[in-house]
C-alpha cells in the first residue's frame, strides 16, 4: 500500500469522520478506499455500456439492408399501422 496526502472539503471531512464515528468503518482510509472502489466500479460500467452502444452503432453502420429515407419509413410504418389495425 502506498500512502496519501489528500485535501478535502469540510463538508466531505465531517461525513467521513461521522461514518467512523458510528462504526460504519473502522477508519477513514477505509471510508476512502471504499469510496474509490465504488468510483472503479461505476467507471468500469460506464465504460462497457459506452462500448455497447458504439457496437450496436458499428452493428446499424455495418447492416447490409438498403438505407430508407424518412419519407419512405412513413410510409412503411403507416403500412404497418394498417395492416395490424385490419387485423
Amino acid at each position: 500500500m502506498e500512502k496519501l496526502s489528500i485535501t478535502l472539503p469540510t463538508e466531505m471531512v465531517n461525513v467521513i469522520k461521522a461514518e467512523v464515528e458510528a462504526g460504519t468503518f473502522a477508519s477513514t482510509s477505509e471510508v476512502l478506499r471504499e469510496a474509490v472502489r465504488v468510483w472503479m466500479r461505476r467507471e468500469e460500467e460506464h465504460k462497457e455500456r459506452i462500448d455497447a452502444i458504439r457496437a450496436k452503432v458499428q452493428a446499424s453502420l455495418d447492416d447490409p439492408r438498403p438505407d430508407l429515407t424518412g419519407a419512405e419509413m412513413d410510409d412503411w410504418l403507416e403500412t404497418l399501422f394498417n395492416e395490424s389495425s385490419q387485423r
